[in-house]
């Protein structure tokens, strides 16, 4: 077992050993690691590798042997001072996974899955993806020299899957949607044995999410912000922050997260979480057709859609929406302040951080940390209509020169 106490299910509470299992056989709620308490103090990350494995025995792998690592993590923590001064906000920080080596969050997730994936010997991995998690899954199967099945419809286009398959995964084109997908991958994966990581061996895959809570708290010298902008799509990342926050103050790690508030942050037409809240509904309305230029967050059927309304209320958060326009001037604003380029998902956290801030509703002395989760170099078409056009001129540099101001 390692560092696992058991898995305990998030419904009912019926405790499991840690198998290779991801629902509750008595009521099919989804599972979550509960850990034996480790022996750590602030102190004990300090010299050791500047990846989210820092945090080993908060992770569900029992041998350090099987890490399959990437050195992902412990990305940059930036004050953006010239954004903050922009908005009004005195006190905001970008947490930039979009450095991260496949260039999203999901090498956290990703590489816990395939690391678990190797140390309970399973003979394949792979996922149900059209983009960030096909890549990152790709990448750590090929570094595991483990083989590698991406789902995703058939009618795809090739450049969203180029990166995973540069790493040689198999792309596996179903005909149909991305449901059709998803639901192949869960039968082949639970027929044949292998991980399917944001399916089979999600109770470990959202593990890894929960470590830009942890790194957060590190890099604001084990403090706690006032406020965290999370972009939602399945709602698993913004679930596994909040279990983050949570047992580091269970360790003694940080003091009180009772003032800790959350934003649950989603793009026009495909904001089902948004909708709910807006409305007091503890259901969650599935989006048939999602239309948004945040692709990685166009989910209209949200896996933990019902936990972030539990989060939302536990840390008297709330939930917001954005429109296109208002995405895009999230990616450039946030661009032309910090010099990070995001990928449509930053650009709802940041539209929605600014939205708050004009409507009053965040408090301009409060410490805000934005999530931004990918790289805009994934997704240029989302801003290429907004940027200048180029016109070409002489090599007469007295002509430039008079062009230049």
């Amino acid at each position: 077992m390692g560092n696992i106490r058991f898995l305990k299910c998030r419904e009912c509470g019926k405790e499991y050993e840690p198998q290779f299992r991801y629902v509750c056989e008595e009521c099919f709620g989804p599972l979550d690691v509960h850990y034996l308490e480790p022996k750590v103090n602030r102190h004990t990350f300090e010299s050791r590798e500047k990846t989210y494995w820092r945090y080993f025995e908060l992770l569900p792998i029992k041998d350090k042997s099987n890490i399959v690592s990437l050195h992902a993590g412990l990305t940059p923590l930036q004050y953006a001072d010239k954004l903050g001064a922009r908005l009004g906000l005195k006190d905001v920080y970008i947490k930039n996974d979009s450095v991260n080596p496949t260039f999203s969050f999901k090498d956290r997730p990703a590489g816990v899955a395939v690391s678990r994936a190797k140390e309970t010997g399973l003979k394949a991995v792979g996922c149900a993806s059209t983009g960030n998690l096909a890549s990152a899954t790709a990448a750590h199967a090929a570094k595991a020299g483990i083989p590698c099945y991406i789902f995703a419809p058939s009618d795809i286009e090739h450049a969203k899957i180029a990166q995973a398959l540069s790493y040689g995964a198999e792309f596996v084109a179903v005909e149909g949607t991305y449901d059709d997908a998803n639901r192949i991958a869960s039968i082949i994966g639970d027929s044949k044995g292998y991980g399917i990581v944001n399916i089979n061996m999600r109770p470990y895959y959202v593990e890894g999410s929960k470590t830009l809570a942890y790194e957060v708290a590190e890099q604001l010298g084990w403090q706690v912000p006032d406020r965290l902008i999370i972009p939602v799509g399945s709602g698993a990342m913004l679930n596994a922050i909040c279990k983050g926050f949570e047992e580091l103050h269970q360790l003694g790690l940080v003091d009180s997260i009772k003032n800790l508030k959350i934003v649950a942050a989603q793009p026009h037409g495909c904001a089902p979480v948004v909708d709910a809240f807006k409305k007091g509904s503890d259901e969650v309305i599935p989006v048939e057709r999602p239309e948004t230029i945040a692709k990685s967050l166009a989910i209209g059927d949200p896996g933990d859609g019902l936990y972030v309304l539990k989060r939302l209320k536990q840390y008297g958060g709330i939930a917001e929406e954005v429109n296109d326009g208002e995405i895009t001037d999230g990616i450039m604003l946030l661009s032309q302040t910090e010099g990070i380029f995001t990928e449509p998902a930053g650009g709802v956290s940041v539209g929605v951080l600014k939205k708050l801030v004009d409507e009053g509703k965040i408090d301009k002395d409060e410490k805000v940390v934005c999530y931004v989760t990918g790289n805009g170099l994934k997704a240029t078409e989302a801003i290429i209509g907004l940027l200048p056009k180029l016109s070409a001129v002489k090599p007469d540099a007295a002509v430039v020169s008079a062009m230049i101001k």
